[in-house]
């Protein structure tokens, strides 16, 4: 490698061993796992090193950065495949981001440069030529901020906009209806057994019992999670949240090797056996843009990451899960969460065509900036006091084409960028140069 590959080599090391340092140490073997994927391919990759691009960005001379637009909640980890479906708290089954993991206060810009990049890294393992990897990057973009002046144009209450089974058609449609068709009892059969006329989960490669000291201690971080829920969003019935059985569950997915998480299964709506219902309790782990975010404000005002996730996540979904809160274990954060049988990602595997995916990204961009630009009516806005949409359509003004150009010119840069990087993280991996973590 030449100098400059080796100092990059080493940034990218570096940056993966300081964002996950403690979760090294406490679980090589997951992480060892989580880089193997990480290894697959440019686009695994991306999507594991979120804190790398974080540290990125924040090196650019952002023109669409003001004291406004550069501290708005921000998703922080938005890619093609973090979108899907979800039941918001209307009954109402909608299409649009998840995986509020990452989120935070930041530039407006990034979640699209992020979102951008990952298209073109897409669209180059689709083998489509880079003029049409351009044409569909400024379909997104010019949808984004369509959908972001209609939120600044009009009276209407567009926190109520969403992407629906009817407003919506192609994959994000067909996703919608995958959805529709699963049910709560076909989920509650993969992940429990009926025993004795009470259901129970059931111990397996990815969960297992807990000894009774542990049981308490989670039990007792469930009692404050009840606590975190808003009043307007509690069940009423008396036996909702009664536990029935927990267990500690691994395999949450790539971002998330080497943090505890548990299932908790409670009564429901009602005793029937079909009613259960499964929540997730899973550690909050530190976003990556907390490392390059400087903002007084924020200092002392999140309890932990638990905390953060949540009062993020609210803050960027309308109608958000009624069954949303966090809670603590030994002081630690942890977010609770429906796991939920009607959500399900949007697949890209069978999206191959550029006449398929122009009106897929239309409806993506429209989602990006419903995230940015209403949020759910428990959501804590002390930390933006102004209407994002507002700052957004200021900072842009008359340069559409402009900020469109820079945002595509960027993207299919930084693709070549993460593809560079790929190859330089895999070699650093095999060769045990990450620190904490050895590839055998």
């Amino acid at each position: 490698m030449g100098s400059r590959d080796d100092a990059r080599s080493q940034q990218i090391t570096d940056v993966l061993s300081d964002a996950f340092a403690d979760l090294l140490h406490s679980d090589p073997h997951g992480f060892r796992t989580k880089f193997r994927k990480m290894a697959a391919d440019p686009f695994a990759f991306f999507r594991g090193s979120a804190c790398l691009f974080s540290a990125d960005v924040a090196e650019i001379d952002d023109p669409w950065a003001d004291e406004r637009t550069s501290r708005v909640w921000i998703h922080g980890d938005l890619h093609v495949e973090n979108f899907g479906t979800y039941m918001n708290d209307e009954g109402f089954l909608v299409f649009d981001v998840n995986d509020f993991d990452e989120a935070y206060l930041g530039h407006f810009s990034w979640d699209l440069r992020r979102f951008c990049a990952s298209l073109a890294l897409m669209c180059w393992q689709k083998a489509l030529p880079e003029d049409d990897v351009r044409e569909l990057a400024a379909i997104y973009l010019r949808s984004y901020l369509e959908q972001v002046r209609r939120y600044g144009e009009t009276e209407d209450d567009l926190g109520e906009f969403s992407l629906r089974l009817d407003n919506t058609e192609g994959p994000s449609h067909a996703v919608l209806q995958a959805a529709r068709a699963q049910t709560r009892i076909a989920m509650l059969e993969s992940m429990t057994v009926v025993d004795d006329y009470e259901r129970r989960f059931v111990d397996g490669d990815r969960t297992r019992h807990l000894n009774a000291a542990e049981r308490s201690q989670v039990l007792a971080a469930f009692s404050r999670y009840l606590e975190t829920i808003p009043e307007a969003k509690r069940f009423s019935q008396p036996v909702f949240y009664d536990v029935k059985d927990v267990v500690a569950s691994t395999g949450f997915g790539i971002g998330s090797a080497g943090l505890p998480a548990y299932n908790v299964l409670i009564e429901g709506f009602n005793q029937a056996l079909e009613n259960d219902i499964v929540l997730a309790m899973k550690q909050g782990n530190r976003p990556a843009l907390s490392r390059v975010v400087a903002d007084d404000r924020l200092e002392g005002f999140f309890e932990n990451d638990g905390h953060r996730t949540v009062v993020s996540q609210r803050a960027l979904q309308a109608h958000a899960d009624r069954l949303l809160g966090w809670t603590t274990i030994d002081g630690t954060g942890f977010v609770v969460s429906e796991l939920s049988p009607y959500e399900l990602d949007l697949e890209w595997s069978d999206v191959t065509e550029p006449d398929e995916m122009a009106p897929l990204l239309a409806d993506l961009g429209r989602a990006t900036a419903k995230v940015h630009c209403a949020s759910d009516e428990d959501s804590d806005e002390q930390l933006v006091d102004f209407q994002t949409e507002e700052a957004i359509v200021a900072v842009i003004g008359d340069r559409e084409d402009e900020f469109v150009q820079e945002m595509v010119d960027f993207a299919v840069a930084y693709a070549e960028t993460a593809r560079r990087d790929h190859a330089l993280f895999v070699d650093a991996f095999r060769a045990g140069e990450v620190a904490g973590l050895s590839a055998t």
